[in-house]
């Protein structure tokens, strides 16, 4: 308070307002409209004449204007604020549409469905396409983050284990073929089950495509395991270079900043590109799941790889006959 009352009196006598770095703060702001009203109501209270008072509130506007944020610094108030939620889902949805369509017209392009291409460029659409993949998880992440709840149905429905499971294949088949590694599922005996199927999809995706992310060579497999008749274990195992120890702890905080930065070393030193640093996913794939009842687990050791596995309560299902069921694909809008 005292730099700002010293940045307004130094201000009447100069041409150009004196700011003090210190005050250029959303604090120096605020301190700065509370002196202005107080400024007035004692005026108003006192019976100060209205020729003394005007040089010093011209003197704090001045201040005021040389104070209001940049666009830069605006934004970031405004993240900080009540609504900062509701903007980053803006923004990932703004990002999200025409991410979808660059997918729709890499995987046509890659498949030959617009035209006879090389193999050049047949890797080069992979490419695009495993990047547009990336950057919309990343806008999904954001998304359902603030939506996690409406992801669980409210209750359970009969659907098709190995549905969702050839969905999350179909989803992620143009990264493998790019990245040249092998995607091994093994699909349980009893197909037809009792449980959640847009919030498991949407949990296997994320494991799977996070494993892809990180294995460049080898194989991801996406594993089901009958534990007892109505309970069934999924494990997305990848052999990628894995994780250390220290990092295990905070791998479903969000906004994380160092856990995939422990991951994202070749194994000759260099640095290699990794799409997000947050950690939204696997934040979302623990939500999900203790929504469901389960807990998300990991297994990991330097050069043997990382194992994500979770265990879920899904009863077999005989449906009627000639009775469709549901198969659910992740709500990814790709």
């Amino acid at each position: 308070m005292v730099v700002l009352a010293t940045s307004i009196v130094e201000t009447q006598i100069t041409a150009a307002p004196v700011i003090d770095e210190r005050v250029r703060s959303s604090l120096g702001r605020h301190l700065l409209e509370q002196l202005r009203r107080e400024v007035v109501r004692r005026w108003t209270e006192s019976g100060v004449a209205d020729s003394e008072l005007p040089p010093l509130l011209v003197a704090i506007e001045r201040v005021r204007d040389a104070l209001e944020p940049t666009p830069t610094e605006a934004f970031a108030l405004r993240l900080g604020g009540p609504e900062g939620m509701e903007l980053l889902v803006d923004v990932a949805h703004d990002l999200r549409s025409p991410l979808t369509s660059i997918l729709f017209l890499a995987e046509t392009m890659q498949r030959g469905q617009s035209g006879p291409i090389s193999d050049v460029q047949r890797r080069q659409l992979g490419l695009i396409y495993s990047t547009a993949l990336g950057l919309s998880s990343v806008a999904s992440d954001l998304i359902d983050l603030s939506r996690s709840d409406q992801l669980v149905e409210p209750a359970p429905i009969p659907f098709s284990v190995t549905g969702v499971l050839e969905s999350v294949h179909n989803i992620v088949r143009p990264m493998v073929e790019e990245k040249k590694v092998a995607l091994r599922v093994l699909r349980p005996a009893v197909d037809q089950r009792l449980g959640h199927p847009v919030a498991l999809s949407r949990v296997l995706l994320n494991l799977t495509t996070n494993a892809l992310k990180f294995t460049d060579k080898g194989y991801v497999e996406i594993v089901t395991r009958e534990l007892l008749p109505h309970r069934i274990e999924f494990a997305v195992r990848d052999s990628g270079k894995g994780i250390d120890r220290p990092a295990l702890a905070t791998l479903v905080s969000p906004l994380r900043s160092d856990t995939d930065r422990l991951r994202e070393e070749h194994e000759d030193g260099r640095a290699r590109h990794s799409f997000s640093r947050t950690g939204l996913g696997l934040t979302i794939c623990d939500r999900l799941l203790r929504a469901m009842g389960s807990t998300l687990q990991v297994e990991s050791r330097p050069d043997w790889g990382t194992r994500f596995f979770f265990e879920l309560e899904l009863p077999p299902y005989s449906s009627p006959r000639n009775t469709p069921h549901p198969t659910a694909r992740p709500p990814q809008g790709r």
